[in-house]
């Protein structure tokens, strides 16, 4: 009781200085709270950003891949069609497979994904590329589960005139750049399109542009592609949109070679959602096929992970340090105003350890006043971050404020102790007598 008492008499002689220190722990709390709960929930918001710049898988026949990797070729590929001379794939995969990629694993992380057919058909006088593939397509598993996939979902940063095509139509949808070089072809308008002996005629019910080299193509149902190429039923990529966990050295060793990988590093790898480890496992379901992640969009993901973590480490680093340096300063001089009470305690037969755990006492319970008002307002700061940054919240997780607590205890504690060297020093008949 004594003990208590002689704690809540020091806040009343000194309740200024009490307050500096239980602000500056609470902005200190407040920073750190806020970075490491955006740090911990940043991969997730970083994926979902990337996410609505287009697919970060694709997959392509066995044989194709092996060819692009000998010629560092990002094309698809073509041999020439002798009766039409225009270009069709060499090599394709069958469109019946393409379902299969929802019954993979991590059939939940993947958001979006569409087939494609490239081919060159005659328009007029023109070679024209042509592109068939699903629009909004909407598939049944043999779960009984359904899903829509196709190019709205994959292609959402594209501006739109008019409308998406149905894949059941006799559509399509042009990009400016062809629109321009048919001369001005528009929404409304017909085309006919010719190779070989087969012809189809569509009419554009959209207009769009890409911003790349898509906007001088024509996109359309794959049937329609299909039966102009004679070709039922085949593709020749497919493209797959889907969350993903940014890669580690474990994902980039993997990516290499998986039968490298031990037991051990196997389940981790096969059982997280690696860009790498979705790529297996859609090989795994559709034949002859070869799944890759886009390096680039997978390197992006990593190295903006990194250095936002990095970045948001050093200003919780940095707020910890001031507070330190703040702690220390308060406290040594609130040591020296109180010098006499505290010689006075030593000449009363008080050891230097009955002082020192009155000081820490005090210092612990203003501290924790101030780290809980703290933590309440970087959880709201965190929100607010994710808000402005990422348009939705960030998910605080427990251990976030486990771990503030535990980094602004020893941070107090070793302010602490540099202050309470002083007491070590004080000499009662010295200070008592005004030396």
């Amino acid at each position: 009781m004594f003990f208590l008492r002689m704690i809540f008499r020091s806040f009343s002689r000194q309740l200024g200085r009490r307050m500096l220190i239980a602000v500056t722990v609470a902005l200190s709390a407040c920073v750190a709270v806020s970075m490491l709960g955006v740090v911990y929930d940043v991969g997730d918001k970083l994926n979902a950003e990337l996410s609505t710049y287009g697919s970060n898988i694709t997959v392509q026949p066995k044989s194709q891949a092996v060819v692009s990797d000998l010629y560092s070729s990002a094309s698809t590929g073509g041999s020439q069609n002798s009766q039409s001379g225009v270009d069709t794939p060499a090599a394709v995969l069958k469109e019946s497979d393409v379902a299969k990629i929802k019954t993979i694993f991590w059939a939940f992380n993947i958001t979006d994904f569409a087939p494609r057919l490239d081919i060159t058909a005659q328009v007029d006088n023109a070679r024209v590329p042509v592109v068939g593939t699903w629009f909004a397509k909407d598939i049944k598993l043999d779960s009984g589960e359904s899903s829509r996939v196709g190019m709205e979902g994959l292609r959402p940063w594209w501006k739109v005139q008019g409308r998406w095509p149905r894949d059941k139509a006799q559509e399509a949808m042009i990009g400016k750049d062809l629109a321009a070089q048919l001369g001005g072809k528009g929404i409304g308008d017909s085309l006919t399109l010719t190779m070989g002996q087969q012809r189809e005629q569509v009419r554009i019910v959209g207009l769009f542009d890409s911003g790349d080299d898509d906007s001088g193509s024509l996109y359309m149902p794959t049937a329609l592609v299909q039966n102009l190429a004679q070709m039922p039923g085949d593709v020749d990529r497919v493209e797959v949109k889907a969350l993903t966990t940014p890669e580690n050295d474990l994902a980039r060793k993997a990516a290499r070679n998986p039968a490298a990988l031990t037991q051990d590093e196997w389940e981790t790898w096969y059982c997280t959602a690696y860009p790498s480890s979705i790529a297996y496992q859609i090989e795994e379901v559709i034949p002859d096929s070869v799944a890759k992640q886009v390096r680039q969009v997978a390197a992006l993901q990593g190295d903006v992970l990194q250095k936002t973590q990095a970045v948001m480490i050093l200003m919780t680093l940095l707020s910890l340090l001031a507070a330190a340096v703040a702690v220390a300063n308060l406290m040594a001089s609130s040591i020296s105003e109180r010098s006499a009470e505290f010689a006075l305690l030593k000449a009363l037969g008080a050891k230097d350890g009955a002082i020192f755990r009155l000081v820490l006492a005090e210092t612990a319970l203003i501290s924790l006043a101030g780290a809980l008002v703290g933590a309440l307002a970087g959880s709201g700061l965190a929100q607010f971050v994710g808000h402005v940054v990422f348009g939705s919240g960030i998910t605080m997780r427990p251990m976030v404020f486990v771990l503030v607590l535990v980094l602004l205890t020893l941070t107090i504690l070793l302010a602490s102790l540099s202050s309470l060297r002083t007491i070590l020093r004080l000499r009662p008949a010295e200070v008592l007598h005004g030396r």
